[in-house]
C-alpha cells in the first residue's frame, strides 16, 4: 500500500520560463492550474518562444496575476512591465510578449541537441496547444520531497509539490487532489535548464543534471492531465480516485 503524501507547495508560472508565484490554493482547469503558462516570451526575428533553456537571465524575471486577470512582468531591477520595448531591452533581442492562444499552430521552442553538453547545438520543437507547456501530455507537474533530497525544489518548476516518496509509483493512475481528478502520464524528461542560476541563491550547477541522468535515466517529476478540474490548496492529501 502506497504511503500517503499530501501537498506541500502550489506553483503558478504565469510567463513560461520566468519566476513563478507559490500559492496557498489553486483552481484547476483543463490547462492546469488557472493562469499558469497563459503568456510566453518570443522572439521576434526567429518566431521561437523563449525558454531559459536558449534564454538563461529569463529566470531572474518573475511574473504575477493581476486582479483582472491579466500579467505583470516584473525586472531584475524591480520594474513592473508589460512592454515588449522595455523587457526587450533586459534580454538584448526583440521579444513580444503573447498571450496563449494567440499563435497560428502549436509554438514552437528551442532545445539543446544534447541536454549534458554546454555546447550543444540547438533544434526547434512544437510545444503543446494552448497553454505554453512543452508538451502535450503535460497540464500539471508533479514531483516528490524525497526525490528532490537537498536539491532546491525551485530548479524544477513542478507545479505540486508532495510531502512524501516516489512520484513514479502513480504513473498510469488516477488520482483525487482536491476536488480534482488527474490522469497521471509520463516521468518528464530533463535538460540543461535545471542547472542554470536562478535568485535566492540558486547557483550554476551542472552536477544536477548528470545525476538525474546518471540514477533516474534522465527523467524527474510526472506528468498530469486533468480528467476533472476542481481546487486544491496545501495540505490536501492525494488519494486514488
Amino acid at each position: 500500500m502506497r504511503a500517503p503524501m499530501s501537498v506541500t507547495e502550489l506553483w503558478r508560472y504565469p510567463v513560461k520560463s520566468l519566476q513563478g508565484e507559490r500559492l496557498e490554493s489553486a483552481e484547476i482547469g483543463p490547462e492546469g492550474i488557472a493562469g499558469d503558462r497563459q503568456w510566453a516570451l518570443f522572439d521576434r526575428e526567429t518566431g521561437c518562444g523563449l525558454t531559459a533553456r536558449r534564454v538563461p537571465d529569463l529566470l531572474f524575471g518573475s511574473a504575477r496575476l493581476r486582479a483582472d486577470g491579466g500579467v505583470e512582468v516584473v525586472l531584475p531591477d524591480g520594474a513592473v512591465t508589460t512592454d515588449d520595448d522595455t523587457i526587450s531591452g533586459w534580454l538584448g533581442r526583440p521579444v513580444t510578449l503573447r498571450p496563449s492562444g494567440s499563435t497560428s499552430g502549436r509554438p514552437r521552442y528551442e532545445s539543446p541537441d544534447d541536454n549534458l553538453a554546454e555546447t550543444a547545438g540547438w533544434h526547434a520543437f512544437q510545444g503543446a496547444p494552448g497553454a505554453f507547456h512543452d508538451n502535450a501530455g503535460a497540464r500539471l507537474s508533479l514531483v516528490t520531497t524525497g526525490t528532490l533530497g537537498t536539491w532546491d525544489r525551485r530548479r524544477f518548476r513542478a507545479n505540486v509539490v508532495l510531502e512524501g516518496a516516489g512520484e513514479g509509483g502513480l504513473i498510469g493512475s488516477q488520482v483525487r487532489l482536491g476536488d480534482a481528478v488527474l490522469d497521471v502520464g509520463d516521468p518528464i524528461p530533463r535538460c540543461v535548464m535545471v542547472t542554470r542560476p536562478q535568485p535566492g541563491g540558486i547557483a550554476r550547477d551542472t552536477s544536477v543534471l548528470k545525476t538525474i541522468h546518471r540514477e533516474r535515466g534522465g527523467d524527474l517529476a510526472v506528468a498530469a492531465l486533468v480528467h476533472r478540474p476542481g481546487s486544491v490548496r496545501t495540505g490536501d492529501v492525494l488519494e486514488p480516485a
